[in-house]
């Protein structure tokens, strides 16, 4: 797997120089990286821009590429011991699932687990999470029903995020709960939200019709978290 940019380089040097296979760049490193690098048996190879945009399949790859051994995904089983999950319902885009997955990390939740999606593109997650889906990667799930059955049948409380649930602000949290964040063009089916044990909403100060789904469920992670 060929993940790509400078942030994301030095993030794998720092935290998983394992994953490292290969390591790509259009102008020579720092004495120090390539010193670093041959600790781990790499030897940096200096391409043209052409072969860096084509392995970065012609993202802005800031001169840095490199090949890694792509992180499994997390097991639900794994995730039931948590206390506090978020589900990803019918969440498609890269940037979207990157940006609620660092902010997950970053906040303290346990997890993060997609739905009803068919399969995650996990180089564009990791790039859009800034490397925090190599430390957190996500559960797959396939269908939202089972999946809140089961986070039910281990003592969860789910939620569900709607414009017409209870503000967040409001509610004291205990125990083990999970949220549902839903798609921005298609929200959560009503179905899914029947099975949810309640609805919450994030209370506007001006007139808007809602958040980017990134931005919600930051605030949500950060209003639900434990203290």
């Amino acid at each position: 797997m060929y993940v790509y940019g400078k942030q994301i380089f030095f993030y794998l040097l720092e935290r998983h120089p394992e994953r490292i296979r290969g390591v790509f760049v259009t102008k020579p490193l720092d004495r120090k990286v390539v010193a670093r690098l041959k600790e781990l048996g790499i030897e940096p190879i200096v391409i043209d821009n052409r072969r860096a945009q084509a392995l970065a399949r012609g993202g802005n790859h800031q001169g840095y590429i490199v090949l890694i051994d792509p992180p499994p995904l997390t097991d639900l089983e794994s995730l039931k011991a948590g206390r506090f999950l978020v589900v990803l319902y019918g969440v498609t885009d890269v940037g979207n699932i990157g940006s609620i997955i660092r902010s997950a990390y970053a906040l303290g939740a346990d997890g993060v687990v997609l739905t009803n999606v068919r399969s995650i593109k996990l180089e564009g997650v990791i790039r859009t999470s800034s490397g925090a889906a190599l430390d957190m990667p996500p559960a797959l799930v396939p269908n939202a029903l089972d999946l809140i059955k089961e986070l039910h049948d281990v003592g969860f409380t789910v939620y569900g995020a709607h414009m017409e649930g209870v503000d967040v602000r409001q509610i004291q949290f205990r125990g083990k709960r999970a949220i549902v964040l839903g798609s921005e063009g298609e929200g959560i089916a009503p179905k899914v939200l029947d099975r949810c044990d309640g609805t919450l909403r994030i209370a506007m100060r001006r007139e808007f019709d809602s958040l980017n789904v990134s931005a919600a469920g930051a605030i949500f992670i950060d209003r639900m978290r434990d203290e």
